[in-house]
């Protein structure tokens, strides 16, 4: 279902521009778009040049804002692609006064457009959509499609960390990276009931933790 557009969304994503870069092109395929690169500079855009993380699908920017506060060593590139959702988090880094998170509104197919080859050392997929019928999962952010995008802007010592309520894509996540060139750590069937330390909560964890269900978590790395 289509997300009721917000009021004065225009004024508000104009409010934020400092902190949004919108992902355009003429080009509709992705699959020829990328070829029309756009990097971004992004030691410009952040003012200094630092590690640079990247999170897939932000949401409302909880986890991203709070990571970036805690991490001032790190720059953290957030993506999301409806400007309706993406606004809360560019506003929650402004109300933050953060320098080091920045937003792209734009789909993950759209990434090496304006990433460049082996720039990322850190890539989060928190409570992807996990597009639970067959012939949906090639939408799927662990679809070995979209493995194949992360390991070009990925370096080589850079690793993948997800983390769901979704048993059903964890497994589907389990299988596509073990049969795509990564090996895999730190794998937990109940994240919150583990000895992992430093985790931070998005939006929807809270959520799912409040009610009881296990989240999975994993990290991955190129073998």
């Amino acid at each position: 279902m289509r997300m009721k557009k917000k009021k004065y969304l225009k004024e508000r994503l104009d409010d934020v521009a400092d902190y949004l870069y919108s992902s355009v092109s003429e080009d509709k395929n992705f699959k020829t778009a990328i070829n029309d690169k756009d990097y971004i500079d992004f030691d410009d855009w952040f003012g200094v040049s630092q590690p640079l993380y990247l999170e897939v699908g932000c949401g409302k920017g909880r986890f991203a804002c709070e990571f970036a506060a805690a991490h001032p060593e790190i720059n953290l590139i957030a993506v999301e692609r409806e400007a309706n959702v993406i606004v809360s988090a560019c506003e929650l880094a402004k109300k933050m006064n953060l320098k080091n998170v920045r937003f792209i509104k734009c789909t993950a197919e759209y990434l090496e457009r304006h990433i460049k080859p082996q720039s990322i050392e850190q890539i989060f997929l928190n409570f992807s959509c996990p597009f639970p019928k067959n012939k949906y999962a090639c939408h799927r952010l662990t679809h070995h499609g979209f493995l194949e995008i992360y390991k070009r802007i990925m370096k080589p010592t850079a690793e993948i960390h997800q983390k769901t309520d979704n048993m059903k894509l964890f497994e589907f996540s389990l299988q596509e990276f073990s049969q795509n060139g990564f090996a895999l750590k730190n794998v937990s069937l109940d994240l919150h009931n583990s000895n992992f330390e430093g985790n931070i909560m998005t939006e929807y964890e809270e959520k799912f933790v409040s009610l009881g269900q296990p989240i999975y978590r994993l990290e991955a790395y190129i073998k």
